[in-house]
């Protein structure tokens, strides 16, 4: 099964000269969603992960079924004021300005090893601070899945030192 045919590229969204690569078709069909999710799976089982962390909230569309499928939970990365207990904060650059990203603060155990689950690969700064917060708590981050990259933003060399698996390359 080629996982791009369940991809769609939306040209000039959300502004002109990008090309947004659209996850929904792929969500929408349960054999290709099935299928990515299977890939990321049998990733994970060399890995020996006890907990899936995700981004909001295309992490959560990948990582929540990769956890379920393995039996381990699943943490939510999220906005300020989206979690209701006690969290913890990283603040990372964007292209213009700053964004900050929470988890709960009891979300990791030291020494869990943690998979970091999201729909894409870009510039790398969420998945970089995702990577910090697991971290900051005592996880052990033992690579990182996402069903895209976009190979000419080069997020990759963001967390150059961390594995990486991706399903599809742009």
């Amino acid at each position: 099964m080629d996982l791009k045919d369940y991809i769609a590229s939306i040209p000039d969204y959300p502004q002109k000269g990008i090309v947004f690569r659209d996850i929904s078709p792929l969500m929408a069909d349960g054999m290709a969603y099935r299928e990515a999710t299977k890939q990321i799976v049998d990733y994970a089982k060399e890995k020996g992960i006890d907990m899936v962390v995700g981004p909001e909230a295309r992490g959560f569309i990948v990582g929540c079924p990769v956890a379920y499928e393995l039996g381990v939970g699943f943490a939510p990365v999220r906005k300020p004021g989206k979690l209701p207990r006690e969290t913890i904060s990283v603040s990372y650059d964007l292209e213009y300005g700053s964004d900050t990203l929470t988890l709960h603060a009891d979300a990791i155990k030291p020494g869990q090893k943690v998979l970091v689950c999201d729909d894409l690969l870009a510039t790398g700064g969420t998945v970089k601070a995702t990577i910090d917060l697991v971290e900051k708590l005592g996880g052990i981050v033992v690579g990182c899945a996402f069903l895209i990259e976009l190979k000419e933003l080069h997020g990759r060399d963001k967390i150059a030192n961390y594995e990486i698996k991706t399903l599809m390359d742009y």
